[in-house]
Protein backbone atom coordinates (compact mmCIF):
# COMPACT_ATOMS: atom_id res chain seq x y z
CA UNK A 1 0.00 0.00 0.00
CA UNK A 2 1.59 3.31 -0.70
CA UNK A 3 0.51 5.04 2.65
CA UNK A 4 2.89 2.29 4.11
CA UNK A 5 5.50 3.05 1.26
CA UNK A 6 5.70 6.29 2.56
CA UNK A 7 6.29 5.36 6.08
CA UNK A 8 9.10 3.16 4.79
CA UNK A 9 10.79 6.97 4.61
CA UNK A 10 10.62 7.32 8.38
CA UNK A 11 10.28 3.62 9.27
CA UNK A 12 14.15 3.47 7.63
CA UNK A 13 15.59 6.62 9.15
CA UNK A 14 14.47 5.48 13.11
CA UNK A 15 16.25 2.06 11.84
CA UNK A 16 19.16 4.34 11.25
CA UNK A 17 19.17 6.39 13.77
CA UNK A 18 18.99 3.21 16.42
CA UNK A 19 21.60 1.32 14.60
CA UNK A 20 24.27 3.97 15.23
CA UNK A 21 23.27 4.15 18.64
CA UNK A 22 23.02 0.42 19.39
CA UNK A 23 26.68 0.15 17.66
CA UNK A 24 28.60 3.12 19.29
CA UNK A 25 26.57 3.12 22.81
CA UNK A 26 27.84 -0.92 22.57
CA UNK A 27 31.20 -0.06 21.64
CA UNK A 28 31.68 3.00 23.98
CA UNK A 29 30.24 0.82 26.87
CA UNK A 30 31.06 -2.77 26.52
CA UNK A 31 34.19 -4.21 27.29
CA UNK A 32 35.67 -6.68 24.60
CA UNK A 33 32.90 -8.01 23.22
CA UNK A 34 32.35 -11.55 22.46
CA UNK A 35 30.39 -11.90 19.25
CA UNK A 36 29.65 -14.48 17.12
CA UNK A 37 32.60 -15.21 14.50
CA UNK A 38 32.24 -14.14 11.43
CA UNK A 39 33.80 -14.52 7.88
CA UNK A 40 34.87 -12.55 5.29
CA UNK A 41 33.53 -15.07 2.83
CA UNK A 42 31.40 -18.58 3.34
CA UNK A 43 33.30 -20.35 5.89
CA UNK A 44 34.01 -24.01 5.88
CA UNK A 45 34.21 -25.43 8.95
CA UNK A 46 35.54 -29.05 9.93
CA UNK A 47 34.23 -30.43 13.64
CA UNK A 48 36.47 -33.43 13.94
CA UNK A 49 34.43 -36.81 14.80
CA UNK A 50 36.29 -37.05 17.95
CA UNK A 51 37.62 -34.20 19.56
CA UNK A 52 41.09 -35.66 20.28
CA UNK A 53 41.29 -36.17 16.73
CA UNK A 54 42.55 -34.63 13.25
CA UNK A 55 44.54 -35.07 10.81
CA UNK A 56 48.40 -33.97 10.07
CA UNK A 57 49.79 -32.50 6.87
CA UNK A 58 52.00 -34.49 4.61
CA UNK A 59 55.85 -32.57 4.58
CA UNK A 60 56.43 -30.19 2.25
CA UNK A 61 58.04 -32.39 -0.08
CA UNK A 62 55.36 -35.07 -0.03
CA UNK A 63 51.88 -34.70 -2.39
CA UNK A 64 49.14 -32.87 -0.14
CA UNK A 65 46.88 -35.55 -0.61
CA UNK A 66 48.75 -37.71 1.57
CA UNK A 67 46.97 -37.88 4.83
CA UNK A 68 47.90 -39.53 8.54
CA UNK A 69 46.00 -39.68 11.26
CA UNK A 70 47.31 -37.14 14.26
CA UNK A 71 46.04 -37.16 18.23
CA UNK A 72 45.38 -33.57 19.06
CA UNK A 73 48.43 -31.80 20.94
CA UNK A 74 49.18 -32.43 24.76
CA UNK A 75 48.98 -29.57 26.71
CA UNK A 76 52.04 -27.89 27.89
CA UNK A 77 53.67 -29.48 30.48
CA UNK A 78 54.38 -27.68 34.32
CA UNK A 79 57.49 -25.39 33.84
CA UNK A 80 59.75 -23.98 36.76
CA UNK A 81 60.55 -19.72 36.26
CA UNK A 82 61.53 -18.71 32.55
CA UNK A 83 65.18 -17.34 33.67
CA UNK A 84 67.16 -15.88 31.00
CA UNK A 85 66.64 -16.27 27.34
CA UNK A 86 68.16 -18.69 25.09
CA UNK A 87 68.62 -16.21 22.51
CA UNK A 88 67.88 -12.44 21.68
CA UNK A 89 67.32 -11.57 17.62
CA UNK A 90 66.78 -8.07 16.81
CA UNK A 91 65.91 -7.03 13.12
CA UNK A 92 64.52 -3.03 12.13
CA UNK A 93 61.19 -3.70 13.31
CA UNK A 94 61.63 -5.59 16.99
CA UNK A 95 63.88 -6.77 19.52
CA UNK A 96 62.82 -10.75 19.88
CA UNK A 97 63.13 -13.05 22.75
CA UNK A 98 63.40 -17.02 22.67
CA UNK A 99 63.76 -18.97 25.50
CA UNK A 100 64.65 -22.46 26.87
CA UNK A 101 61.94 -24.45 24.99
CA UNK A 102 62.54 -23.06 21.91
CA UNK A 103 59.39 -20.30 22.06
CA UNK A 104 59.05 -16.43 21.54
CA UNK A 105 58.19 -15.01 24.79
CA UNK A 106 58.98 -11.40 24.43
CA UNK A 107 58.44 -8.85 20.91
CA UNK A 108 58.76 -5.97 21.62
CA UNK A 109 58.47 -3.32 18.44
CA UNK A 110 60.83 -0.67 18.17
CA UNK A 111 59.10 1.71 15.76
CA UNK A 112 58.23 4.98 17.87
CA UNK A 113 54.72 4.83 17.45
CA UNK A 114 54.24 1.53 18.75
CA UNK A 115 54.24 2.37 22.45
CA UNK A 116 51.87 1.58 25.54
CA UNK A 117 49.68 4.78 26.73
CA UNK A 118 51.97 5.51 29.14
CA UNK A 119 55.28 5.71 26.82
CA UNK A 120 56.60 2.10 27.04
CA UNK A 121 57.87 0.17 24.32
CA UNK A 122 55.09 -2.46 23.60
CA UNK A 123 55.08 -5.85 24.22
CA UNK A 124 52.93 -7.91 21.88
CA UNK A 125 53.48 -11.55 24.12
CA UNK A 126 51.45 -12.14 27.20
CA UNK A 127 53.80 -14.50 29.16
CA UNK A 128 50.43 -16.01 30.88
CA UNK A 129 49.46 -17.18 27.50
CA UNK A 130 50.80 -20.00 25.07
CA UNK A 131 53.68 -18.65 23.57
CA UNK A 132 54.81 -18.52 19.47
CA UNK A 133 57.13 -21.14 18.06
CA UNK A 134 55.67 -23.49 21.08
CA UNK A 135 55.79 -27.81 19.84
CA UNK A 136 53.65 -29.84 21.21
CA UNK A 137 53.92 -33.95 20.63
CA UNK A 138 50.46 -36.05 20.60
CA UNK A 139 52.37 -38.70 22.16
CA UNK A 140 52.10 -37.24 25.90
CA UNK A 141 55.46 -39.22 27.40
CA UNK A 142 57.56 -37.39 24.58
CA UNK A 143 55.56 -33.95 25.18
CA UNK A 144 56.46 -34.49 28.72
CA UNK A 145 60.17 -34.97 27.86
CA UNK A 146 60.12 -31.73 25.54
CA UNK A 147 59.17 -29.30 28.54
CA UNK A 148 62.07 -30.81 30.40
CA UNK A 149 64.84 -30.67 28.15
CA UNK A 150 66.43 -26.99 26.88
CA UNK A 151 66.73 -26.62 23.31
CA UNK A 152 70.20 -25.66 22.68
CA UNK A 153 70.73 -22.38 19.71
CA UNK A 154 73.87 -21.55 17.50
CA UNK A 155 74.00 -17.91 18.52
CA UNK A 156 72.75 -16.31 22.23
CA UNK A 157 72.32 -12.78 19.77
CA UNK A 158 71.34 -12.10 16.53
CA UNK A 159 71.47 -9.06 14.45
CA UNK A 160 69.35 -8.62 11.58
CA UNK A 161 69.71 -5.01 10.05
CA UNK A 162 70.40 -6.22 6.16
CA UNK A 163 70.56 -9.72 4.09
CA UNK A 164 69.18 -12.14 6.61
CA UNK A 165 70.37 -13.88 9.62
CA UNK A 166 70.05 -17.63 10.63
CA UNK A 167 69.46 -18.77 13.67
CA UNK A 168 69.09 -22.92 14.54
CA UNK A 169 67.54 -24.39 17.60
CA UNK A 170 68.55 -27.75 18.89
CA UNK A 171 65.73 -29.87 21.20
CA UNK A 172 67.83 -33.80 21.61
CA UNK A 173 64.81 -35.96 23.67
CA UNK A 174 65.47 -39.44 24.25
CA UNK A 175 65.28 -41.22 20.89
CA UNK A 176 64.43 -38.12 19.17
CA UNK A 177 66.28 -34.49 17.73
CA UNK A 178 64.17 -31.98 17.04
CA UNK A 179 65.74 -29.08 14.64
CA UNK A 180 64.20 -25.31 14.39
CA UNK A 181 65.98 -23.24 11.77
CA UNK A 182 64.98 -19.59 12.29
CA UNK A 183 65.72 -17.39 8.79
CA UNK A 184 65.28 -13.88 10.25
CA UNK A 185 64.75 -10.83 7.97
CA UNK A 186 65.26 -7.00 8.39
CA UNK A 187 61.28 -6.62 7.91
CA UNK A 188 60.69 -8.94 10.73
CA UNK A 189 59.27 -11.96 8.90
CA UNK A 190 61.24 -15.31 9.25
CA UNK A 191 60.70 -18.64 7.60
CA UNK A 192 61.03 -21.62 9.60
CA UNK A 193 62.10 -25.06 8.70
CA UNK A 194 61.26 -28.00 11.86
CA UNK A 195 63.18 -31.22 11.60
CA UNK A 196 62.47 -34.54 13.32
CA UNK A 197 64.91 -37.17 13.33
CA UNK A 198 61.76 -39.75 13.26
CA UNK A 199 58.37 -39.04 11.42
CA UNK A 200 55.87 -38.87 14.59
CA UNK A 201 52.50 -36.21 15.16
CA UNK A 202 53.49 -32.90 16.56
CA UNK A 203 51.86 -29.54 16.62
CA UNK A 204 53.74 -26.13 16.36
CA UNK A 205 51.57 -23.06 17.25
CA UNK A 206 51.58 -19.46 16.11
CA UNK A 207 50.74 -18.71 19.84
CA UNK A 208 47.89 -16.82 21.61
CA UNK A 209 46.85 -13.56 19.94
CA UNK A 210 49.04 -10.48 20.52
CA UNK A 211 47.70 -8.93 23.76
CA UNK A 212 48.49 -5.09 22.55
CA UNK A 213 44.99 -3.89 22.21
CA UNK A 214 42.72 -2.93 24.82
CA UNK A 215 40.32 -0.89 23.54
CA UNK A 216 36.35 -1.59 23.92
CA UNK A 217 35.26 -0.63 20.37
CA UNK A 218 33.85 -3.52 18.22
CA UNK A 219 37.04 -5.50 17.30
CA UNK A 220 37.32 -9.25 16.04
CA UNK A 221 39.94 -10.76 17.45
CA UNK A 222 40.85 -14.33 17.49
CA UNK A 223 42.00 -16.62 14.71
CA UNK A 224 42.16 -16.54 10.83
CA UNK A 225 42.31 -18.98 8.57
CA UNK A 226 42.41 -18.86 4.81
CA UNK A 227 42.61 -21.74 3.04
CA UNK A 228 43.95 -22.48 -0.49
CA UNK A 229 40.61 -21.73 -2.33
CA UNK A 230 40.88 -18.10 -0.77
CA UNK A 231 37.85 -19.01 1.95
CA UNK A 232 38.29 -17.20 5.53
CA UNK A 233 37.11 -18.82 8.41
CA UNK A 234 37.41 -16.52 11.78
CA UNK A 235 36.88 -17.98 15.26
CA UNK A 236 36.53 -15.30 17.81
CA UNK A 237 38.15 -15.20 21.30
CA UNK A 238 35.24 -16.97 23.56
CA UNK A 239 33.72 -19.00 20.50
CA UNK A 240 35.89 -21.68 20.80
CA UNK A 241 34.32 -25.03 21.78
CA UNK A 242 35.37 -27.90 20.33
CA UNK A 243 38.32 -28.61 18.33
CA UNK A 244 38.36 -28.22 14.77
CA UNK A 245 40.51 -28.72 11.65
CA UNK A 246 40.63 -26.87 8.71
CA UNK A 247 42.92 -28.66 5.58
CA UNK A 248 44.83 -27.20 3.06
CA UNK A 249 45.75 -23.96 5.17
CA UNK A 250 47.60 -21.32 3.15
CA UNK A 251 47.25 -18.42 6.16
CA UNK A 252 46.93 -18.99 9.70
CA UNK A 253 46.49 -15.89 12.45
CA UNK A 254 46.40 -15.34 15.72
CA UNK A 255 45.83 -11.70 15.56
CA UNK A 256 44.18 -8.42 17.36
CA UNK A 257 43.20 -5.29 16.63
CA UNK A 258 46.84 -3.71 14.49
CA UNK A 259 48.65 -7.18 15.65
CA UNK A 260 48.98 -10.85 14.64
CA UNK A 261 51.22 -13.83 14.83
CA UNK A 262 50.95 -15.65 11.99
CA UNK A 263 52.31 -18.82 10.06
CA UNK A 264 51.45 -18.89 5.82
CA UNK A 265 52.26 -20.71 2.92
CA UNK A 266 51.26 -20.82 -0.43
CA UNK A 267 52.93 -23.22 -2.31
CA UNK A 268 52.47 -26.14 0.26
CA UNK A 269 49.45 -26.04 2.09
CA UNK A 270 48.87 -27.17 5.88
CA UNK A 271 46.81 -28.54 8.42
CA UNK A 272 45.50 -26.26 11.09
CA UNK A 273 43.88 -27.73 14.50
CA UNK A 274 42.03 -25.48 16.71
CA UNK A 275 41.61 -26.00 20.39
CA UNK A 276 39.86 -24.09 22.81
CA UNK A 277 41.83 -23.20 25.98
CA UNK A 278 40.15 -22.56 29.73
CA UNK A 279 38.73 -19.33 28.32
CA UNK A 280 37.46 -20.99 25.01
CA UNK A 281 39.83 -18.96 22.80
CA UNK A 282 41.03 -20.32 19.86
CA UNK A 283 44.04 -21.76 19.83
CA UNK A 284 45.67 -22.68 16.57
CA UNK A 285 47.82 -25.06 15.55
CA UNK A 286 49.89 -26.29 12.54
CA UNK A 287 49.47 -30.51 12.38
CA UNK A 288 53.02 -32.22 10.51
CA UNK A 289 54.19 -35.50 10.72
CA UNK A 290 58.00 -35.62 9.67
CA UNK A 291 59.31 -31.73 7.92
CA UNK A 292 57.50 -29.02 8.34
CA UNK A 293 58.51 -25.38 5.92
CA UNK A 294 56.58 -22.31 6.62
CA UNK A 295 57.07 -18.55 6.64
CA UNK A 296 56.42 -17.15 9.63
CA UNK A 297 55.86 -12.76 11.01
CA UNK A 298 54.78 -11.25 14.20
CA UNK A 299 54.05 -7.42 14.24
CA UNK A 300 51.60 -5.26 12.98
CA UNK A 301 49.48 -6.21 9.99
CA UNK A 302 51.06 -3.82 7.87
CA UNK A 303 49.75 -3.90 4.40
CA UNK A 304 52.64 -2.79 2.33
CA UNK A 305 54.69 -5.11 3.82
CA UNK A 306 51.76 -8.15 3.30
CA UNK A 307 51.56 -7.14 -0.20
CA UNK A 308 55.42 -7.13 -0.49
CA UNK A 309 55.69 -10.75 0.59
CA UNK A 310 52.67 -11.80 -1.17
CA UNK A 311 49.39 -10.15 -2.17
CA UNK A 312 47.30 -12.98 -0.72
CA UNK A 313 48.23 -12.54 2.92
CA UNK A 314 46.55 -8.85 3.09
CA UNK A 315 43.78 -11.68 3.70
CA UNK A 316 45.09 -11.63 6.68
CA UNK A 317 43.73 -7.64 7.83
CA UNK A 318 40.68 -8.30 8.69
CA UNK A 319 37.65 -5.50 8.06
CA UNK A 320 34.91 -7.77 8.79
CA UNK A 321 31.21 -8.04 7.38
CA UNK A 322 32.07 -6.00 5.02
CA UNK A 323 35.61 -6.72 3.95
CA UNK A 324 34.43 -6.88 0.39
CA UNK A 325 33.79 -2.66 0.29
CA UNK A 326 36.44 -2.10 2.77
CA UNK A 327 39.07 -3.93 1.29
CA UNK A 328 39.20 -1.77 -2.12
CA UNK A 329 38.00 1.22 -0.24
CA UNK A 330 41.18 0.86 1.83
CA UNK A 331 43.72 0.57 -1.63
CA UNK A 332 41.65 3.54 -2.99
CA UNK A 333 42.79 5.53 0.58
CA UNK A 334 46.64 3.81 0.54
CA UNK A 335 46.72 5.33 -3.16
CA UNK A 336 45.63 8.47 -2.22
CA UNK A 337 47.84 8.72 0.74
CA UNK A 338 50.83 8.08 -1.49
CA UNK A 339 50.06 10.75 -3.46
CA UNK A 340 49.11 13.60 -0.50
CA UNK A 341 51.76 12.05 2.42
CA UNK A 342 49.14 12.41 4.87
CA UNK A 343 46.70 10.10 6.33
CA UNK A 344 44.30 13.11 7.39
CA UNK A 345 43.68 14.57 4.08
CA UNK A 346 44.14 11.07 2.34
CA UNK A 347 40.59 10.52 4.34
CA UNK A 348 39.12 13.89 3.59
CA UNK A 349 39.76 13.32 0.16
CA UNK A 350 38.31 10.02 -0.09
CA UNK A 351 35.28 11.29 1.87
CA UNK A 352 34.44 13.79 -0.80
CA UNK A 353 35.18 11.05 -3.94
CA UNK A 354 32.43 8.97 -2.26
CA UNK A 355 30.55 11.75 -2.16
CA UNK A 356 30.76 12.89 -5.55
CA UNK A 357 30.57 8.87 -6.60
CA UNK A 358 27.17 8.88 -5.03
CA UNK A 359 25.41 12.33 -5.60
CA UNK A 360 23.48 11.60 -9.20
CA UNK A 361 21.11 9.10 -6.64
CA UNK A 362 21.66 11.83 -3.55
CA UNK A 363 20.22 14.82 -6.00
CA UNK A 364 17.33 12.50 -7.19
CA UNK A 365 16.41 11.53 -3.38
CA UNK A 366 17.13 14.61 -1.80
CA UNK A 367 14.74 16.72 -4.38
CA UNK A 368 12.20 13.75 -4.10
CA UNK A 369 12.72 14.82 -0.41
CA UNK A 370 11.65 18.30 -1.32
CA UNK A 371 8.59 17.30 -3.03
CA UNK A 372 7.15 15.66 -0.51
CA UNK A 373 7.34 18.47 2.07
CA UNK A 374 5.93 20.76 -0.66
CA UNK A 375 2.80 17.74 -1.16
CA UNK A 376 2.80 17.28 2.53
CA UNK A 377 -0.24 19.56 3.71
CA UNK A 378 -2.21 18.01 0.53
CA UNK A 379 -0.89 14.67 1.65
CA UNK A 380 -2.82 15.25 5.20
CA UNK A 381 -5.67 16.51 3.67
CA UNK A 382 -6.19 13.39 1.91
CA UNK A 383 -5.74 11.32 4.51
CA UNK A 384 -8.31 12.90 7.29
CA UNK A 385 -10.78 12.93 3.85
CA UNK A 386 -10.18 9.26 2.86
CA UNK A 387 -8.95 8.08 6.37
CA UNK A 388 -12.27 5.61 6.14
CA UNK A 389 -11.38 4.25 2.79
CA UNK A 390 -8.05 2.86 2.66
CA UNK A 391 -7.99 1.90 -1.23
CA UNK A 392 -9.75 5.43 -2.11
CA UNK A 393 -7.29 7.33 -0.08
CA UNK A 394 -4.15 4.94 -1.87
CA UNK A 395 -5.22 5.93 -4.98
CA UNK A 396 -5.78 9.73 -4.77
CA UNK A 397 -2.10 9.55 -3.23
CA UNK A 398 -1.35 8.19 -6.22
CA UNK A 399 -2.60 10.65 -8.49
CA UNK A 400 -0.83 13.05 -6.32
CA UNK A 401 2.24 11.76 -6.42
CA UNK A 402 2.46 11.43 -10.49
CA UNK A 403 1.05 14.92 -10.88
CA UNK A 404 3.63 16.14 -9.41
CA UNK A 405 6.39 13.62 -10.29
CA UNK A 406 7.05 13.09 -6.58
CA UNK A 407 8.41 9.43 -5.50
CA UNK A 408 8.30 8.52 -2.00
CA UNK A 409 10.91 5.71 -2.35
CA UNK A 410 13.36 8.27 -3.76
CA UNK A 411 14.75 9.07 -0.21
CA UNK A 412 15.76 5.83 0.70
CA UNK A 413 18.07 4.53 -1.33
CA UNK A 414 20.96 7.49 -0.51
CA UNK A 415 20.16 6.40 2.62
CA UNK A 416 20.34 2.57 1.96
CA UNK A 417 23.67 2.97 -0.19
CA UNK A 418 25.72 5.04 3.13
CA UNK A 419 24.99 1.82 5.63
CA UNK A 420 27.32 -0.28 3.91
CA UNK A 421 29.66 2.60 3.11
CA UNK A 422 29.70 3.75 6.23
CA UNK A 423 30.47 0.70 7.98
CA UNK A 424 32.97 -0.58 5.90
CA UNK A 425 34.62 2.54 6.22
CA UNK A 426 34.53 2.18 10.10
CA UNK A 427 36.21 -1.23 9.90
CA UNK A 428 38.91 0.67 7.65
CA UNK A 429 39.73 3.50 10.14
CA UNK A 430 39.04 1.58 13.33
CA UNK A 431 41.74 -1.60 11.85
CA UNK A 432 44.47 -0.22 9.95
CA UNK A 433 47.72 -0.25 11.49
CA UNK A 434 48.94 2.38 8.83
CA UNK A 435 46.48 5.06 11.36
CA UNK A 436 48.74 4.35 14.12
CA UNK A 437 50.97 7.35 15.01
CA UNK A 438 50.01 8.95 11.38
CA UNK A 439 49.63 12.95 12.24
CA UNK A 440 46.97 14.64 10.43
CA UNK A 441 47.31 18.96 11.41
CA UNK A 442 47.43 21.45 14.98
CA UNK A 443 46.38 19.15 17.79
CA UNK A 444 45.48 16.09 15.71
CA UNK A 445 49.06 13.66 16.21
CA UNK A 446 47.55 10.10 15.85
CA UNK A 447 44.79 9.27 14.15
CA UNK A 448 44.14 6.15 15.65
CA UNK A 449 43.72 8.04 18.93
CA UNK A 450 40.75 10.40 20.10
CA UNK A 451 40.66 13.77 19.78
CA UNK A 452 42.58 15.15 23.41
CA UNK A 453 40.55 18.23 23.40
CA UNK A 454 36.79 17.01 21.61
CA UNK A 455 37.69 19.60 18.85
CA UNK A 456 36.64 16.51 15.87
CA UNK A 457 33.51 15.51 18.14
CA UNK A 458 32.06 19.05 19.08
CA UNK A 459 32.45 19.81 15.31
CA UNK A 460 30.72 16.80 14.03
CA UNK A 461 27.72 17.32 16.35
CA UNK A 462 27.09 20.51 15.76
CA UNK A 463 27.57 19.83 11.51
CA UNK A 464 25.05 17.12 12.04
CA UNK A 465 22.78 19.77 13.64
CA UNK A 466 22.43 22.02 11.15
CA UNK A 467 22.13 19.26 8.60
CA UNK A 468 19.23 18.99 9.90
CA UNK A 469 17.74 21.94 9.81
CA UNK A 470 18.22 22.43 6.25
CA UNK A 471 17.01 19.17 5.47
CA UNK A 472 13.67 18.79 4.61
CA UNK A 473 11.43 16.17 6.39
CA UNK A 474 7.52 15.24 6.45
CA UNK A 475 7.95 13.80 9.82
CA UNK A 476 4.61 14.57 12.09
CA UNK A 477 5.21 12.32 14.93
CA UNK A 478 6.12 13.44 18.08
CA UNK A 479 8.27 10.52 19.07
CA UNK A 480 10.06 10.97 15.95
CA UNK A 481 10.48 14.26 16.13
CA UNK A 482 12.69 14.14 19.54
CA UNK A 483 14.34 10.85 18.52
CA UNK A 484 16.06 12.97 15.56
CA UNK A 485 16.21 16.28 17.35
CA UNK A 486 18.66 14.68 20.54
CA UNK A 487 20.35 12.32 17.56
CA UNK A 488 23.19 14.96 17.34
CA UNK A 489 23.49 15.21 20.54
CA UNK A 490 23.86 11.06 21.43
CA UNK A 491 26.53 11.12 18.02
CA UNK A 492 28.62 13.40 20.01
CA UNK A 493 28.84 11.80 23.11
CA UNK A 494 29.53 8.41 21.31
CA UNK A 495 32.45 9.94 19.05
CA UNK A 496 33.96 11.80 22.05
CA UNK A 497 36.43 8.82 22.54
CA UNK A 498 36.72 7.52 19.00
CA UNK A 499 39.74 7.47 16.49
CA UNK A 500 40.17 10.77 15.46
CA UNK A 501 40.45 9.18 12.04
CA UNK A 502 36.61 8.01 12.15
CA UNK A 503 35.33 11.38 13.55
CA UNK A 504 37.29 13.19 10.95
CA UNK A 505 35.30 11.21 8.58
CA UNK A 506 32.30 11.68 9.81
CA UNK A 507 32.64 15.32 10.24
CA UNK A 508 33.89 15.90 6.38
CA UNK A 509 30.56 13.99 5.57
CA UNK A 510 28.41 16.45 7.45
CA UNK A 511 30.39 19.44 5.79
CA UNK A 512 29.79 17.79 2.08
CA UNK A 513 26.05 16.90 3.03
CA UNK A 514 25.54 20.61 3.97
CA UNK A 515 26.87 22.09 0.90
CA UNK A 516 25.25 19.28 -1.11
CA UNK A 517 21.97 20.29 0.74
CA UNK A 518 22.31 24.21 0.02
CA UNK A 519 22.96 23.54 -3.70
CA UNK A 520 19.80 20.82 -3.69
CA UNK A 521 18.08 23.53 -2.07
CA UNK A 522 18.70 26.42 -4.00
CA UNK A 523 18.29 24.08 -7.40
CA UNK A 524 14.86 23.32 -6.26
CA UNK A 525 13.66 26.63 -5.89
CA UNK A 526 14.50 27.50 -9.42
CA UNK A 527 13.20 24.51 -10.26
CA UNK A 528 9.64 25.66 -8.31
CA UNK A 529 10.00 29.34 -9.77
CA UNK A 530 10.50 28.13 -13.27
CA UNK A 531 7.49 25.61 -13.19
CA UNK A 532 5.28 28.50 -11.96
CA UNK A 533 6.23 30.46 -14.58
CA UNK A 534 5.17 28.23 -16.81
CA UNK A 535 1.96 27.34 -15.11
CA UNK A 536 1.21 31.52 -15.42
CA UNK A 537 2.05 31.32 -19.15
CA UNK A 538 -0.51 28.16 -19.56
CA UNK A 539 -2.81 30.06 -17.72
Amino acid sequence: MILEKLDLNKRLLIALVLSFVILFGFSYLSPQPKAKAESNTTTMRQTAEHPSSATAPAAPSEASAASTTASAPQKAAPESALGKPLATVETKKYRLKIDRFGRIVSTILKEPKYRQDDGKPLELIDPKRTRPLELRFADATINTEAFKIPYTASAKALTVTEGKGVLTLTQKLPGLTVTKTLTFYPEGHYDLKVDVSKKLDYFLTPGHRPEADKSKYLIVRGVLVRDSEGIITTIEDGDAKETEKIDKATILSSFDRYYASLFFNFDHPFRVVITPDTDKDPLPFVAAKGPLELHGYIGPKEWKLFSSLDRRLTDAIEFGWFTFLAKPFFRVMLAIYDFVGNWGWAIVLFTILVKLVLFPLSYKGMMSMQKLKDLAPKMKEIKERYGKDPAKMNQQMMELYKKHGANPMGGCLPMILQIPVFFALYRVLLNADELQGAPWILWITDLSRQDPYFVLPILMGATMFLQQQITPNTMTDPLQQKIFKWFPVLMTFFFLTFPAGLVLYWLTNNILSIAQQVYINRAYEKHKAKMKTAKKAQG
